[in-house]
């Protein structure tokens, strides 16, 4: 009897978590297009896409300050 009443319970929280879902995804709107991506533009092939990675990588990477001598 006990198991009965825990897929019940189951089955009623699956279907509640189901009709939340469905109506959350129902009320988003489409997706905006990529901001950076002009509408004539192709897209970048991958090795421009790796290229680009690595150029934002490098522009990143800063190298470290000095440290101060100590005073003797």
């Amino acid at each position: 009897m006990k198991a009965v009443f825990g897929v019940l319970s189951l089955l009623v929280v699956l279907a509640i978590v189901g009709v939340l879902a469905k109506k959350q995804m129902s009320s988003l709107p489409a997706p905006p297009a990529a901001p950076g991506a002009a509408a004539g533009a192709p897209p970048a092939t991958p090795k421009e896409q790796v290229q680009q990675f690595k150029q934002a990588v490098d522009a990143a990477v800063v190298p470290p300050r000095p440290m101060p001598d100590e005073p003797k």
